[in-house]
């Protein structure tokens, strides 16, 4: 395992780690949302590849948004600095165009009334969903070997738009990409994520449950108890998704190509369970883990959800966001 220190003296292995973070992201949502479409799985059966129609969807977007703020403010996430963002990336900007999630409707909705954080996250729509995890990878990566610091700082970007289990989720991907990072072996990247969450919680609970079924079943076995013991009525709650996400890091092993497989082809928030799976696994292999055509095919998102988006390479971004990791 390395140290922060060490990551930031090899400036060529943190790019490949930030790039493999943020691009594994992007195709995890992009393959994940052809995963759960019915068009493709009439023609396929499963996904098994990132098909020409892949795109990006919130998921990557509003990552590329947290990731933006983080430049914008050296990587020390701040209520002020996030709030100056959403006002300029997307309030002042169309605000949030097609496909996102409630609570970030919500949260910008919140903000144009004139709230602030945390009650923009509080007082707001589903805020328990995964909308907060599914952005946070790129705190991750700048505060690579510090899972501390990196779950401090998640949970100031999850409060924009989430409460209680929407911001521990959040602050668990951040802290387990940020061991990612620094090769740190995978029961502790998984231990890391799992010491964030309030074992007294909706999402406490769900995630002990998803572990068990992951350590005493073969993937096969746990793939039917892992969607009918979470599954919540109309919508998603992260206490249902992001059980499902670790329980299936756990069983392939942090594996990049059968994480994609298996978490792509999940169903329901496919997308989202791509892009969490992407991010750690991408994080622990580096960007050459993930096929060149799949990254080439995601690296310019299409600006469905944040119009901003569109006019950015999301390796340039990664190896902006390397660049703040310091000794």
């Amino acid at each position: 395992m390395l140290s922060r220190s060490d990551l930031a003296a090899n400036s060529q292995l943190c790019i490949e780690k930030a790039q493999g973070s943020l691009l594994g992201l992007a195709v995890g949502d992009a393959m994940g949302d052809l995963g759960r479409s019915a068009e493709y799985r009439a023609r396929y059966g499963i996904v098994t590849q990132l098909y020409t129609g892949g795109k990006s969807t919130d998921d990557t977007e509003f990552a590329l948004l947290t990731a933006a703020t983080l430049l914008d403010c050296g990587g020390h996430l701040t209520y002020a600095a996030l709030v100056d963002s959403w006002f300029r990336r997307i309030l002042n900007a169309g605000g949030v165009n097609e496909r996102a999630g409630r609570p970030l409707y919500g949260a910008a909705a919140n903000l144009e009334r004139g709230m602030l954080p945390p009650r923009t996250g509080r007082d707001n729509v589903m805020n328990d969903d995964d909308g907060a995890a599914m952005r946070i990878a790129p705190v991750g990566i700048v505060w690579a070997g510090d899972p501390a610091r990196a779950a401090t700082y998640a949970r100031l970007d999850a409060e924009m738009s989430h409460y209680e289990d929407g911001v521990w989720a959040a602050q668990a991907v951040a802290a387990s990409v940020a061991l990612a990072m620094v090769d740190a072996p995978l029961a502790d990247v998984i231990a890391a994520g799992l010491a964030q969450i309030p074992a007294n919680s909706w999402l406490g609970r769900t995630m002990e449950k998803a572990m068990q079924i992951a350590s005493t079943n073969t993937i096969e076995q746990a793939w039917e108890p892992l969607h009918t013991e979470f599954w919540t009525p109309m919508h998603s709650a992260v206490a249902e998704a992001l059980p499902q996400i670790y329980a299936l890091l756990h069983l392939t092993q942090g594996d990049f190509q059968q994480a994609m497989f298996w978490g792509c082809n999940f169903g329901r928030d496919a997308d989202t369970i791509g892009a969490v799976l992407g991010a750690i696994t991408g994080a622990m292999h580096g960007v050459n883990v993930i096929p060149a055509a799949w990254r080439e095919r995601v690296e310019q998102p299409s600006g469905v959800c944040l119009r901003f988006t569109a006019a950015l390479r999301i390796s340039d971004v990664a190896t902006q966001l390397a660049a703040l990791v310091t000794p």
